[in-house]
């Protein structure tokens, strides 16, 4: 029997849902290189996209009210499916108001969206936003990331300037940082979220 698409898995308290492979970065660090899931999930390729039905019958099968956070992080950048994802965080809020909506992002959703209506504003109804920063300098990002895009040194510049956006619009907003760089790396992005008075995680790489 084909085993379903893994669209949502546990991690601790927390529920992370599954909803794209799309990326737009080619990171060094990529768990995907190494594994098919993630801190023990079942495989997280997806067959194919889903679609806001298929997502919603796998949460209703979920007891939402028992998670600390509801995570938007699986195998791929969520806010490559824009819509799919506000439209989802539309309806868990309207249906579990007390639902705490987390999206882990890396930030470049502004270029990768193009919109008359800022990525930070669609994205208004999460309580939290994670961001990848990755360095301290546009070239190391460019360099650790690769962002696939024409000129990939702009991409560090989104990332702020988004992250920034979600702060001014009140929405609990913090970096996090891959320990795979060096020491001095570290300290240069450090300095960075400190300029933006935003918080900054260091994560272990996980190989």
């Amino acid at each position: 029997m084909k085993k379903a698409m893994t669209l949502s898995y546990e991690v601790g308290e927390n529920l992370y849902i599954n909803l794209t492979n799309q990326c737009p970065c080619r990171c060094e660090f990529c768990i995907r290189k190494n594994a098919d899931g993630a801190y023990d999930s079942d495989p997280l390729w997806l067959e194919h996209e889903p679609n806001l039905d298929e997502l919603k019958e796998n949460l209703l099968k979920r007891e939402i009210s028992r998670y600390k956070e509801l995570v938007f992080c699986g195998y791929g950048e969520p806010t490559m499916r824009m819509d799919i994802l506000c439209s989802l965080a539309e309806w868990l809020k309207r249906n579990y108001p007390n639902c705490i909506l987390r999206l882990n992002t890396n930030g470049l959703a502004d270029l990768f969206n193009p919109s008359e209506v800022p990525a930070a504003e669609r994205l208004s109804l999460f309580d939290k936003i994670s961001i990848s920063l990755n360095a301290g300098d546009a070239e190391t990002y460019a360099r650790v990331t690769r962002p696939q895009m024409p000129n990939p040194e702009e991409a560090y510049s989104a990332v702020l300037h988004f992250a920034n956006d979600c702060k001014n619009r009140n929405i609990s907003v913090s970096f996090t940082l891959v320990d795979i760089i060096s020491p001095e790396e570290i300290e240069l992005a450090r300095q960075v979220a400190e300029s933006l008075a935003i918080p900054l995680r260091i994560r272990k790489y996980i190989s």
